[in-house]
C-alpha cells in the first residue's frame, strides 16, 4: 500500500510543479518520475535547510518543492 501512496504522491507533485511552473503538466509519466525525482531533492534540499515535513501532505509539499526545483534547474540547464 506504500508503494501506492508514493506513486500517487508523485504523480499529483509532479503535476502541481508542472502547474506552478508554468508547464502545464507532463503526461503521466512525466509527472510521476518528476514527483518521484522532486521527492529525492525535496527531501535532500529540507535536509539541508533543517525543516522536517511529515506526513502525506508533509511528503506531498516536499516532493512539489523539490520537482519545482528541478524544473527550474533542468530550465537553467537548458539555457546555457
Amino acid at each position: 500500500m506504500d508503494i501506492l501512496w508514493f506513486i500517487i504522491i508523485g504523480i499529483v507533485a509532479g503535476w502541481l510543479a508542472g502547474v506552478i511552473m508554468k508547464g502545464g503538466g507532463y503526461g503521466l509519466l512525466g509527472d510521476l518520475l518528476l514527483g518521484i525525482i522532486g521527492a529525492i531533492v525535496g527531501g535532500w534540499f529540507f535536509r539541508l535547510i533543517g525543516i522536517a515535513a511529515g506526513g502525506l501532505l508533509g511528503s506531498l509539499i516536499t516532493a512539489t518543492v523539490g520537482a519545482v526545483i528541478f524544473i527550474a534547474i533542468l530550465r537553467l540547464i537548458k539555457r546555457a
